[in-house]
């Protein structure tokens, strides 16, 4: 079998493309294998800026530490707790809470109730926490009557804020003063 030279070209094209993609290939995975690198000593970068922040803050704490003792001692009036201060148990912290005075309130309690219960105390009067008298409910005339004396008076309020209200008084001022001038002439 003999091969023509188109044949050989043909051949010859086929190995240089496939050389081609080959190197490119290659190339690629350089590529990706460098950015990935980069990528990795770019959080390493912001890593280290982080922790040289906290060092530096840290720095600045303890190089302004006289003047924090300073302001605790002078201005503040802290002072560092004393070995006689820590607790070595509950029973110790229990102990130094005092008892109730004759006329101090009761503690708060957590209100529960059950269901049944609830319907008992709905049909009983609304009293008033503190004095224990029964506590009345405004009437709806009453409500009524407050939203339509607060409308109105919000309303006069506003009549009286408002800048147009005092243009309109200058244009009648004005024109007040124009007839009046007229009627002297």
């Amino acid at each position: 079998m003999i091969v023509t030279g188109s044949r050989i070209r043909q051949i010859g094209w086929a190995a240089v493309l496939a050389a081609c993609i080959a190197l490119f290939a290659v190339l690629s995975f350089n590529v990706h294998a460098v950015k990935s690198e980069v990528l990795l000593a770019e959080r390493q970068i912001i890593a280290l800026e982080r922790e040289t922040l906290l060092l530096e803050t840290e720095f600045q704490t303890r190089a302004s530490q006289r003047q924090l003792a300073e302001w605790n001692a002078v201005e503040l009036g802290y002072r560092a707790p004393r070995a006689d201060q820590y607790l070595d148990n509950e029973r110790q912290l229990a102990s130094l809470g005092t008892p109730l005075g004759p006329d101090a309130p009761a503690p708060i309690r957590v209100a529960r109730t059950d269901l049944a219960s609830a319907e008992q105390v709905a049909d009983r009067p609304m009293v008033s926490p503190v004095t224990g008298a029964p506590v009345t409910l405004a009437s709806a005339s009453q409500t009524e009557d407050a939203a339509a004396m607060f409308t109105d008076a919000f309303g006069d309020f506003l009549i009286d804020a408002s800048p147009i209200r005092a243009a309109n008084a200058r244009t009648a001022m004005v024109e007040q003063a124009g007839r009046s001038s007229e009627g002297a002439e």
